[in-house]
């Protein structure tokens, strides 16, 4: 696990839940392009309620920027092909915006 920032879209729309000792934290997915133009996508997970509560006013597509704790992984497609893939502990959101608001 590394401190990181990681900057794209995100992918579908974000979902708050609740643990089983009543905690309450936010979850989605961030689709990030690398420098070789592949995609990456992030799973992301808030705790902070001010992060929480700004996940969950964007919708798919929408920019967002956030810095946290990553940690990288893989996963296999359909097709059989390994993927980078990336875990996130999101601390702070340093940018958001809707989609059409530029």
């Amino acid at each position: 696990m590394a401190d990181g920032l990681i900057a794209g879209r995100i992918y579908g729309y974000a979902e708050e839940r609740s643990g089983s000792a009543g905690s309450v934290y936010v979850t989605c997915k961030v689709k990030a392009v690398t420098d070789h133009g592949e995609t990456v996508i992030c799973n992301v997970i808030a705790f902070n309620d001010l992060v929480r509560n700004r996940l969950l006013t964007l919708t798919d597509g929408d920019s967002v920027a956030l810095s946290g704790a990553l940690t990288p992984k893989v996963w296999t497609d359909k097709q059989g092909k390994v993927r980078p893939a990336l875990d996130m502990l999101a601390h702070v959101i340093l940018h958001q915006m809707r989609s059409g608001e530029e």
